[in-house]
């Protein structure tokens, strides 16, 4: 599943060619992915110019006077600014047609998504769509930090690592990133939440910071289907340090990376590094 990386990448390989544009024509070549495709945006989004792209979450905005196109990638979406000319795919379920200037040849905003968990909604202007009313900070923002951390930890029993992944404390740290911050702060996954000290996660905060800056920049991870908008696959894969190596050895310690599940989820750490 795409995670903040790679929909912060998504986000910024399409800005530069949709910001300013004015939407010509939007095509639906179906009406439903995990819920069904806003009536509004065949209706309202037409000859509206876009503001700008926002990300929240794991979710993409694309703001214009009429309102906003909420996107949301699933488990294999994609969002690519291609030709006009480019033939659609089975997969290639909209178009929002965008605009050219004089002499230049027109571009379509093509949403790709295979197995159709994802979802293309409306947000009316003025107003915060249901869906992103309960999200808790952004890792990247000031307002993360180990000391917000640790205060909405106190008394919870639950492990570390589902509380870092639960999108009403923070949002975006999906189960690669989870694993990896765990690592390079040094706290095993299991830990309770309510046990790990102010110290430990002012560490965590900064190590969730750095984790996925350095993952933005390097294109995100690309596990299996993700492709950033100009097609080419995110490179933070190599710099993983315990996910997805289970039995291998840690690159710090040649202690052999463990594995479990955890709240469903798939977890690596090193019993040695972390505590």
């Amino acid at each position: 599943m795409p995670e903040l990386p790679e929909v912060e990448t998504t986000r910024c390989g399409i800005l530069a060619h949709v910001l300013g544009r004015r939407v010509a024509t939007v095509t639906l070549r179906r009406h439903d992915l995990r819920w069904p495709i806003s009536e509004e945006i065949a209706r309202l989004l037409p000859c509206q110019r876009v503001k700008t792209i926002e990300r929240r979450a794991k979710y993409l905005l694309l703001h214009t006077a009429a309102g906003s196109a909420l996107f949301h990638l699933g488990m294999s979406g994609m969002l690519r600014v291609l030709p006009a000319s480019t033939p659609p795919g089975k997969h290639d379920h909209v178009d929002i047609m965008l605009q050219a200037g004089y002499g230049e040849e027109p571009w379509v905003l093509r949403f790709t998504d295979p197995r159709r968990f994802g979802c293309l909604l409306w947000q009316a202007p003025g107003t915060t769509h249901a869906l992103l009313t309960q999200l808790g900070h952004e890792p990247l923002d000031e307002h993360f930090d180990g000391v917000y951390l640790w205060r909405l930890s106190r008394r919870r029993c639950g492990a570390v690592k589902t509380f870092l992944m639960n999108n009403a404390i923070v949002v975006g740290v999906g189960n690669i990133y989870a694993n990896e911050a765990l690592f390079a702060a040094g706290i095993h996954p299991r830990q309770q939440a309510g046990r790990v000290s102010r110290v430990r996660y002012v560490r965590l905060a900064a190590e969730v910071k750095h984790i996925l800056s350095l993952a933005i920049k390097r294109g995100g991870t690309t596990l299996r289907d993700f492709l950033s908008p100009d097609g080419t696959p995110g490179y933070f894969h190599r710099e993983l340090m315990v996910y997805s190596r289970a039995g291998e050895a840690c690159k710090t310690c040649a202690t052999m990376i463990k594995y479990a599940r955890l709240g469903q989820r798939s977890t690596f750490w090193c019993p040695r590094c972390q505590r």
